[in-house]
């Protein structure tokens, strides 16, 4: 059990982080408490302040190539297993091993339809080596500690997202994140979304509304256009979408922001895939949300030798041998 976790915390009533206040309809988060959370992380205080103020920030360049490839190599093996399966089924002739991580999966369902591509998820969340290694990334890990402090656990709603080519699933509606988990005592949790090839505006990219994560959870429903029943936030709370920001972003660079603020991303018109992935931390007193599977502790300067390993996340423990 991570530290400051207890069995029963997902059974205690909602409450607000250590250090909030209540403002009327909002959340707000007091100058102490952010002093007292930012621990010894990489962002600048400017940085910290323009997250704190807009319920985003965006980093240009946060991870080299070297720090994606082993997510990558966990997305090919992914690709080929699909590939595979498609073949044995007679849906398509070839597995296409040849092509190129951006194009290939879009090239393999090309003749396909969205019912196909839909069997194997809008998302995945495969225990693979390499998606271990970027969640626990000390670049990630550093930005992240400069918002919620050091003791940091990975929260188990993680999603590798191939946006394909002219698959419904792969446009996204308005929604916050926290409306996932909507009775978890978790407060904050920090999504960290890093796109592995460049994000565009005709692939795809991210929007955002800033300043909307100082509302609580808005209501929502799930939607029925894509096939995947996505959740959306409810049309009433989107008069001010014109305010939204698009934010294209290169390749390893990161949109890290709170789980209440509204964003969704718009189709991939493109001829390759979009990929991308999102990751969440929270800090390790928070619901480590156990309905959603097993997180892990990712980093404690308080008690490094229960850090979890990659062994231990294989194995659906949260912390070093358990």
């Amino acid at each position: 059990m991570c530290p400051g976790l207890r069995p029963t915390a997902r059974h205690r009533p909602r409450q607000e982080a250590p250090g909030s206040r209540r403002m009327g309809g909002t959340v707000g988060v007091t100058p102490m408490a952010l002093t007292a959370a930012r621990g010894r992380g990489s962002l600048t205080e400017e940085q910290v302040a323009l997250y704190q103020t807009e319920g985003y920030l965006v980093l240009p360049g946060l991870l080299e190539d070297r720090d994606m490839a082993p997510a990558r190599a966990a997305m090919e093996e992914k690709v080929s297993s699909i590939a595979a399966a498609l073949v044995a089924d007679g849906l398509i002739p070839d597995p296409l091993e040849d092509r190129p991580f951006p194009s290939r999966l879009a090239a393999l369902f090309a003749t396909l339809s969205d019912r196909d591509f839909l069997r194997y998820g809008r998302s995945w969340r495969d225990r693979r080596d390499g998606y271990f290694h970027l969640m626990s990334n000390a670049k990630i890990l550093d930005v992240v500690e400069s918002l919620i402090g050091p003791e940091i656990f990975a929260n188990p709603v993680y999603n590798v997202r191939p946006k394909v080519p002219r698959v419904a699933a792969g446009a996204v509606p308005w929604h916050q994140d926290k409306s996932y988990w909507p009775d978890a005592n978790s407060n904050p949790v920090v999504t960290v979304w890093i796109p592995l090839v460049d994000s565009t505006l005709e692939n795809g990219c991210l929007h955002i509304l800033p300043r909307t994560h100082r509302r609580r959870l808005l209501s929502h429903h799930r939607e029925t256009y894509s096939g995947t029943g996505y959740t959306e936030t409810d049309e009433r709370h989107l008069r001010g979408r014109q305010r939204a920001v698009a934010l294209p972003l290169g390749a390893g660079g990161a949109i890290v922001f709170n789980d209440r603020c509204l964003h969704m991303s718009t189709p991939n018109n493109s001829a390759t895939v979009r990929w991308s992935v999102d990751l969440r931390y929270q800090p390790t007193d928070q619901d480590p949300m156990p309905q959603h599977g097993v997180g892990f502790l990712a980093r404690s300067r308080a008690h490094p030798e229960r850090v979890a390993t990659l062994a231990d996340w294989l194995a659906n423990r949260a912390e070093a041998g358990e």
